[in-house]
């Protein structure tokens, strides 16, 4: 079969129907079949490079990996679904609660809330034994840039992005059985990179959410105001806030990649292909993340990703 973009994309769509199949090994009660869809499916609309990446995991990482992904988004959409801020902290204490609920001592199935995600997460914790802390990380990041809605430094950004995407990475790692200290160094630089990135692509939405995304130490040093950024005003200080940014993100993505990690780790960090992508976009682009070139999704995409995991390389 000639390997053109459109017969990657039918390849990875056909690989999807042995996820929603696949069962959690070692488990008593196997996974419900549309427990496993709703999962894939949410990720596949929210989070779709992710999404895709994921596909290429081999057999028996991909609907766990699947169902974490799904927990993260349900926590990072929970904006998306209501503009009243108590409510979305209602929503957030949900899962706050649900959380508690997985890792209480002899739990059972039937008392967790009866949401899919959260019922797969259970089963996917119960066998593989996550450790709560990065799950519990994703949570109270979120949380707390609800309360805070601004990051004061890049620092301040880059320590919410270790929290809210490495600890992801961090998780998957423990799923696989990889367990590296060059491994999580890198999961680290990757998580800066993508949430750097991920920060970027959202500053456009800043008015929906009444949310500046760029740190507060990057606008006062290039004149930018608040109002600027949520009324999405281009301009050379913009782009000069977003180059900086930019520059962090490629800094962690070209350190991530020089690190020495094991064979396994490489299809867990194919993300990485997307983080590349989306910058060189920027980049010609001039740094101005209101191009409206830089929301469509990048046709050629599936075709690297399929030919990076071909190589083990990220």
């Amino acid at each position: 079969m000639l390997l053109t973009t459109k017969n990657i994309c039918k390849l990875l769509t056909q690989t999807l129907k042995t996820v929603q199949y696949a069962k959690i090994r070692t488990l008593t009660t196997t996974s419900n079949v549309d427990s496993i869809n709703y999962c894939a499916n949410i990720v596949k609309s929210h989070d779709y490079e992710n999404f895709l990446a994921t596909l290429l995991m081999t057999k028996a990482l991909r609907s766990p990996a699947l169902v974490v992904r799904a927990f993260n988004v349900e926590i990072a959409r929970v904006q998306d679904q209501t503009t009243d801020p108590q409510m979305a902290m209602m929503r957030m204490q949900f899962w706050q609660d649900t959380l508690k609920d997985i890792y209480k001592k002899d739990q059972s199935l039937s008392q967790v809330p009866a949401n899919p995600v959260a019922q797969e997460l259970f089963k996917v914790c119960s066998v593989y034994k996550i450790p709560k802390r990065n799950l519990q990380k994703l949570i109270d990041s979120r949380q707390r840039l609800m309360k805070a809605k601004y990051f004061g430094s890049l620092a301040d950004l880059e320590k919410y992005t270790d929290e809210s995407v490495s600890a992801i990475y961090y998780t998957i790692l423990w799923l696989a059985g990889v367990q590296n200290l060059h491994a999580d160094h890198a999961a680290s630089h990757l998580g800066k990179a993508q949430g750097l990135a991920n920060m970027l692509r959202s500053i456009p939405m800043s008015s929906h959410y009444k949310m500046v995304y760029v740190p507060m130490d990057l606008l006062m040093k290039h004149n930018v105001s608040q109002e600027d950024v949520l009324r999405c005003r281009d301009s050379e200080n913009m782009r000069n806030c977003a180059y900086e940014v930019a520059i962090s993100a490629n800094n962690h993505l070209k350190k991530a990649r020089k690190i020495d990690v094991p064979q396994l780790a490489n299809q867990i960090f194919l993300p990485a292909v997307a983080i590349n992508n989306y910058l060189k976009k920027l980049q010609k682009c001039n740094f101005n993340v209101f191009d409206s070139s830089l929301v469509h999704r990048s046709a050629t995409l599936p075709l690297i990703y399929y030919f990076m995991r071909l190589l083990n390389k990220y």
